[in-house]
């Protein structure tokens, strides 16, 4: 979708269920191994008594929205603002949604709040994104 095609309100959103192999995968590409999402006995010590998904790793939700979605399949993701505001742990349900907040058409650029949530439809990550729509 391009820049003329959006307004400011357009949304649109993905859904995922955060899996144990997810977590593993994503550990294994990045190399964070912190036992906070990988050792079950050493999290059930943590502070959130349980392992749990990487933050950054249910932000690529974000990044599937905008990429696929809003504004969709070419888009140059420039920036993302994110605060982790609760934990993501494993079989949680997480559906992100990005919402077109500004735009500077002159510059082919958007802005986009980004909101996740949990099936319970706690916040889990908020912030904004800055994006390049495809011309």
């Amino acid at each position: 979708m391009t820049i003329d095609e959006m307004k400011i309100g357009d949304k649109a959103s993905t859904t995922k269920t955060i899996s144990e192999s997810d977590v593993y995968l994503f550990a294994g590409i990045t190399g964070d191994l912190n036992p906070a999402h990988i050792d079950e006995e050493s999290a059930g010590r943590g502070i959130f008594h349980a392992r749990v998904a990487h933050g950054i790793l249910v932000t690529g939700l974000i990044s599937a929205v905008l990429g696929m979605k809003l504004p969709g399949p070419g888009t140059i993701y420039l920036g993302q603002e994110v605060s982790f505001t609760k934990p993501v742990y494993f079989g949680d349900t997480v559906t992100a949604t990005c919402t077109v907040s500004a735009m500077k058409p002159d510059k082919n650029i958007v802005n986009l709040d980004t909101v996740c949530t949990n099936q319970k439809g706690e916040i889990v990550i908020v912030g904004t994104a800055t994006v390049m729509p495809p011309k």
